[in-house]
């Protein structure tokens, strides 16, 4: 940088700061501010042209104040003035307020750009280096556009200083990392890989970082850079450190250059050429040595550089997993460091051992610290590094240490930190399952966790062990026993209520024989917990409840009992009451061979991938699990027989309750054959493009799903073979609520998922929507929620069009549905007797006020469904009402914000020419007008 000479020290900027720094209080310093700016403000005004020094001294207080948080409106003319001075202080004071203060959608960006054009276009070193970095900072598209195709040529010229060639090098990786698509790839990109064998090394470090970003999306262009990188390192390694001594640290030369191209050979795989082989692997292994020798300085600074070094070294060991030598070597340094004083250095090596156990060369090594890492498991006192201890030992087990692993895991889990319990409970579960040649054991395992862990234990692992156990055979007895014990204890957890539940309703029947598991113990056992239970957990004991009538006839009289209590007929909760009403008419009006039938014993669950598994993807992120259980699928795919059983809880959106799957209510439906739809817009866009596309067609099938729901609150309201849409919705008086279930039916993951409520303007002035954020990632075999907060404000008629859009396998996939909020779901049923509603009947008789529509039956004319659907539709119905008792008459409110609207309405069926006459009386034209339509779908 040249010299500051004696003129530039700005006596009048020193004298502001310092009057700035004795104001004694808010008020003051605004005040001296204001008056600072009126002065620089006529200044600038003045008749009287200000030269250089002048300019730069007043420039220079703006950027201060602006600094200070005070907002600047004027100045910037003057400060891009300042970039056509001569004088290296003038210009830099430019460009620094330009950084600062200039964003890209200024009217000034034009003068800015030819300014910095100039300097770049001046050879002069200092001027084209303060133009760089302008650029750099300000970063912006605008500013890639202009100077993306000019840098590459500052980079590759021969002529160009070292230190333009610096800072060449990190703009252009700025302008890359925003603006990737302005930056063309060309004859630059062979050049600026020779810039790994520049004699600066300076150079060399500023392009190692440009070649290692332009290699992560362009590995083939830049594939020469693998030989100049290893033969850069191997003269770095073997050097002395006195050979480079303006780039040694602490007795470690080039550390970071060193780690820079350790990392650009991450890029890519093991050196096809032996000779290049051969001397990273030299590299490696003196990396690998120097960690071994006495350290030459006691200071921290020598250990974090030499040891940043050495973690690169084994990262890069470990990317390449072809050299087992080297890899026993890493993990036995790793060994040495898990017992060291310093935190950071533990941390470090078990997140580094996490990654070589997936390796086949280094496993075994890594299995020999396992005495180690239950110890650090059982001492550490910082808890992320005892998280990376339960990560090792999950990542280190196999058939051979898999009982105590698990042990282990369980022993801690009872001190654990809250912050991890959940993922110790998932990593626990997936080991008992994936090592348990004797499943009893597996069986006490789960039970155990549920004891210790109760609340931590996920939906989805209680739901696999009764899949493990519906599945398996020779299991079944020792699991009903074992849970009939264990519901014994005075306290149980809820999970262990819903296992116990769920067990012995299919399995119960095993233990029968013995006179301490009669059928009547095991039912009072279960119904002790039930007024403890919540409102699912109770569903589940029901259905169990139902199913102790079909195994145990001889208790049937006291579930019936049970079923026939107020506590169940009149339960507040819907649920649970519709389960009692219908299970006690099921088991008083069914035969013996038809409750046999509709309650036998579950079917195998299909084998799948393990829904636990898919847990901890989401909660670890999937990188972390995936490449550890493929790496470990090898070893284990004959422990357990393959593949395993996703639970049917997962997939089903209609039966959001984990308790309907005991009658099997959640089993995944078959995914139809056949390619998967093809998303909206061109392939280009598809594949290309991450941008949210037009809103798709309505899918085909959605008006006949939509009015399937006219008449139903609950149900799938769209499925293809990708994804699956399930809908519970609740309403009351003009308010309501939706729960919408999307369930990824694939494999793999849902990027950018992204659900939208579209209205209409003239719906949204009716139709209040408030919708929850949905998590953006949507894991394979996984199932997220969204709440839909609904408010009628006034009548109307269009339905409000859910959009889905997200990316699948690389394709934009983009789905529509109407979704099913119709005027008839804010109806509130009112009794009302023959005479009051027939004259009722009389008061709405003006034409405008009737709607009347006769049309052909599309269904079957069965008095009962009929009954159903108008009941269904909100509003009563009227028995003994019309004096024709074949027809139907229904009385109800709609309740909007705005007002309430009388509705009466009278359906008559004609058996003999299968039609039907649908009235419908209301106090407004427009809404009997809509419900007339709505119903009239229906039959």
């Amino acid at each position: 940088m040249p010299a500051v000479s004696k003129g530039d020290g700005m006596r009048g900027l020193a004298v502001f700061i310092s009057d700035i720094r004795n104001c004694k209080s808010k008020e003051a310093e605004i005040k001296r501010i204001n008056k600072e700016l009126a002065n620089i403000r006529s200044k600038f005004k003045g008749d009287k042209a200000l030269d250089g020094y002048s300019k730069k001294k007043y420039v220079c207080k703006l950027l201060f104040i602006f600094l200070l948080g005070h907002d600047i409106d004027f100045g910037h003319m003057e400060a891009v003035n300042l970039l056509s001075s001569n004088r290296y202080t003038e210009k830099q004071i430019g460009y620094l307020f330009i950084s600062v203060l200039v964003n890209s959608n200024s009217e000034l960006i034009r003068l800015i750009n030819n300014a910095i054009k100039n300097d770049l276009a001046s050879r002069n070193p200092t001027f084209m280096g303060l133009a760089l970095h302008c650029i750099a900072n300000v970063g912006s598209r605008e500013m890639a556009e202009a100077f993306a195709g000019e840098i590459p040529k500052i980079l590759v010229a021969g002529d160009t200083m070292d230190s333009v060639k610096q800072s060449a090098a990190l703009c252009l990786l700025r302008l890359y990392r925003t603006s990737p698509d302005l930056v063309p790839m060309g004859d630059w990109t062979s050049r600026v890989v020779h810039l790994l064998n520049d004699q600066h090394l300076g150079v060399v470090t500023a392009a190692t970082s440009l070649i290692t970003t332009l290699a992560q999306k362009n590995p083939e262009e830049f594939k020469t850079s693998v030989s100049l990188a290893v033969s850069r390192l191997s003269r770095i390694v073997t050097s002395a450190s006195t050979d480079l001594q303006d780039y040694t640290y602490y007795f470690v030369p080039a550390p970071w250059l060193s780690v820079k191209l350790l990392r650009l050979l991450q890029c890519y795989p093991p050196p096809e050429d032996p000779a290049v082989r051969g001397r990273l692997t030299e590299c490696l292994e003196t990396i690998l040595n120097k960690a071994q020798e006495p350290p030459k300085s006691k200071k921290v600074q020598h250990s974090n550089a030499k040891n940043a070094v050495l973690f690169e070294a084994i990262s890069l060991i470990i990317h390449h997993d072809s050299e087992p030598n080297l890899l026993v070597r890493a993990c036995n340094q790793l060994g040495q460091f898990l017992q060291h004083r310093e935190t950071n250095l533990r941390y470090l090596a078990l997140e580094s051992m996490c990654t070589l156990a997936s390796s086949e060369f280094s496993h075994e090594a890594v299995k020999t610290h396992i005495e180690t890492v239950i110890n650090a498991l059982k001492t550490e006192r910082d808890v992320s590094v005892r998280q990376r201890a339960v990560d090792l030992l999950y990542a280190m087990c196999d058939r051979s240490n898999a009982q105590q692993i698990v042990a282990e895991m369980l022993s801690y889990l009872e001190t654990a930190d809250y912050s991890i319990r959940e993922e110790i409970v998932l990593k626990v579960a997936i080991l008992a399952e994936k090592y348990a040649v004797d499943y009893t054991w597996y069986v006490d395992t789960i039970l155990n966790l549920i004891r210790i862990a109760g609340d931590y234990v996920s939906e989805e692992v209680w739901y696999r062990v009764i899949q493990i156990v519906i599945n398996r055979d020779d299991v079944q007895g020792y699991a009903a026993k074992t849970v009939f014990e264990a519901l014994q204890a005075p306290a149980c957890h809820e999970n262990l209520v819903k296992v116990g539940g769920y067990i012995l309703g299919e399995f119960g029947n095993l233990i029968a024989g013995d006179p301490r598991s009669s059928p009547l113990i095991q039912f009072n056992l279960l119904h002790s917990k039930f007024h403890l239970c919540s409102v699912p957990t109770r569903a589940l004991l029901l259905s169990t409840y139902i199913k102790f009538v079909n195994l145990f006839p001889e208790v049937k009289a006291t579930i019936q009992d049970v079923l026939r209590s107020d506590s169940q007929l009149k339960n507040a909760d819907v649920e649970l009451q519709q389960r009692a009403v219908e299970y006690l008419r099921l088991s008083t009006v069914a035969s013996t061979d038809i409750l046999a039938t509709v309650l036998e014993e579950m079917p195998p669950f299909p084998e799948r991938e393990s829904s636990i598994l898919a847990k901890l993807k989401k909660k670890k992120g999937p990188s972390t699990v995936t490449d550890l259980e493929e790496s470990k699928r090898e070893r284990s795919i004959d422990v357990n027989g393959g593949p395993e059983p996703v639970p049917a809880s997962t997939s089903a959106a209609s039966t959001p309750s984990p308790s309907a799957d005991l009658l099997g209510l959640g089993a995944v439906p078959a995914a139809p054959t056949g390619p998967p739809p093809s998303s909206g817009g061109g392939l280009l866009v598809d594949v290309f493009s991450d941008s949210a596309s037009a809103v798709a067609p309505l899918a085909p099938g959605s008006e006949d799903n939509f009015a399937r729901f006219v008449c139903k609150n609950n149900g799938v309201l769209f499925e293809n073979q990708l994804l699956q849409i399930g809908l519970k919705s609740e309403f009351r008086q003009n308010l309501g609520r939706m729960f919408i279930f999307y369930g990824n039916k694939t494999s793999t993951q849902f990027l950018n998922f992204t659900p939208t409520l579209i209205c209409a303007d003239d719906l949204q002035a009716n139709l209040n929507l408030q919708t929850k954020p949905v998590d953006p990632t949507v894991d394979g075999g996984a199932q997220v929620q969204q709440v839909v907060n609904i408010e009628c404000v006034s009548d109307f008629t269009e339905a409000p069009v859910l959009n889905i859009q997200f990316r699948y396998g690389g394709t934009f996939q983009n789905v529509s549905v109407k979704l099913p909020i119709t005027l008839n779901k804010f109806f509130q049923p009112t009794e009302m007797a023959s005479q009051d509603f027939f004259q009722r009947w009389k008061q709405l008789s003006n034409p405008q006020q009737e709607v009347q529509n006769i049309f052909k039956a599309k269904h079957p004319m069965d008095t009962e469904i009929t009954k159903a659907k108008i009941i269904g539709f909100g509003s009563a119905l009227l028995e003994e009402v019309d004096p024709n008792p074949a027809n139907f008459v229904g009385a109800g409110i709609i309740h909007t914000k705005t007002t309430q609207i009388g509705c009466l309405l009278r359906l008559e069926p004609n058996l003999q020419a299968q039609m039907y006459r649908l009235t419908l009386r209301t106090s407004k034209d427009t809404v009997s007008q809509r419900l007339c339509e709505l119903l009239s779908e229906q039959f």
